[in-house]
């Protein structure tokens, strides 16, 4: 996926511009930092040819850690022009080391990245990844017996609603938040949201009535949030007695989150049991499975369904602090 550019208001930048990008495509990382370098000196402020510098110092860097530092700074220097970020310079920093414990994907580099792939979504992840982490939701959710069917749905990272179809006939009303407009644009032609709401998923829940949602899914969301721990909270306050947290993430086997090559998170086990244990929520199932394929091979992945408690811990002492082995609805 690739972040749509505006112009730097400079035709013979522009130009240069377009002559650099097709240098490092091409795999001349001299030539295109070169003219990178002839972009900035027409227009010093073009966030896009500081990453395109960035990118093309790091192409030539190799281990030398003089050259990593330039790129570095090229990149830190597009951060500085731009702290939301919408062309991602954080994520190219933490994949050469730098700001290690910062989130990485900024909420405007996401909004902006979904935004210019949202018409071609659907047929890249399905058909070209065979995406079914929906369907694998849908699964575990009837899995559990739960008495059906759920009042109340919130989508985290709803994107062009393919979770809305894949639950259809067990919720009542389902309603889902993006970061994307575009993402958003498309899942309203579909037509199976009581409501769609613009923003972080994390601030939506917290907007959200105390109790009120008896099921919250996120179908692969978490990849593009390093801490669990703000979002597990939110769900655990907006869940009902009784409610459901069905979600996939994408797996590693070590500790912590870690940054993988395709620029997603991957999620330790411990730290998955930890953050749901510190929201007061009950572990139902969390087992190993791929919900997509990249250049051929099944990327490892979690899905987990987790239970709200139907007595002890109020919402707002869940959403604080540890609990022990809450009992659950049936």
């Amino acid at each position: 996926m690739t972040v749509p550019l505006r112009s730097s208001g400079d035709l013979l930048a522009d130009r240069r511009y377009v002559w650099a990008e097709a240098a490092l495509a091409e795999g001349d990382a001299a030539a295109a930092a070169d003219l990178a370098e002839q972009v900035l000196a027409l227009v010093p402020d073009y966030v896009p040819a500081w990453l395109l510098l960035g990118r093309a110092r790091e192409a030539q860097a190799g281990d030398d850690p003089a050259a990593r530092e330039r790129a570095r700074r090229a990149f830190a220097a597009a951060l500085d022009l731009d702290p939301d970020d919408a062309l991602g310079a954080r994520l190219r920093l933490a994949e050469l080391g730098a700001q290690a414990g910062e989130a990485a994907l900024s909420p405007a580099y996401v909004r902006a990245l979904f935004d210019g792939y949202a018409g071609r979504f659907e047929r890249h992840l399905v058909e070209g990844l065979g995406y079914r982490a929906p369907a694998m939701l849908r699964d575990a959710l009837l899995a559990t017996g739960h008495p059906l069917p759920f009042r109340r749905a919130l989508d985290l990272g709803c994107g062009t609603g393919l979770a809305a179809r894949a639950l259809d006939d067990l919720v009542v009303a389902i309603e889902g938040v993006d970061l994307s407009p575009g993402m958003l644009a498309e899942a309203r032609r579909l037509g199976r949201y009581a409501a769609l709401h613009e923003g972080d998923l994390t601030a939506f829940l917290a907007g959200q009535p105390a109790g009120g949602a008896d099921l919250v899914v996120a179908a692969d969301v978490f990849v593009y949030l390093r801490a669990l721990g703000p979002a597990f909270a939110g769900v655990a306050r907006a869940l009902a007695p009784g409610g459901l947290f069905a979600f996939t993430l994408q797996a590693h086997a070590g500790e912590g989150a870690v940054l993988g090559s395709d620029g997603r998170y991957a999620h330790g086990e411990a730290l998955v049991r930890a953050e749901a244990a510190a929201a007061g929520l009950a572990i139902l199932r969390l087992e190993a499975a791929s919900t997509r394929r990249e250049r051929g091979a099944e990327v490892p992945g979690w899905l987990a369904v987790l239970g709200r408690a139907t007595h002890g811990p109020s919402a707002a002492e869940a959403a604080g602090g540890p609990a022990g082995s809450p009992a659950l609805a049936p």
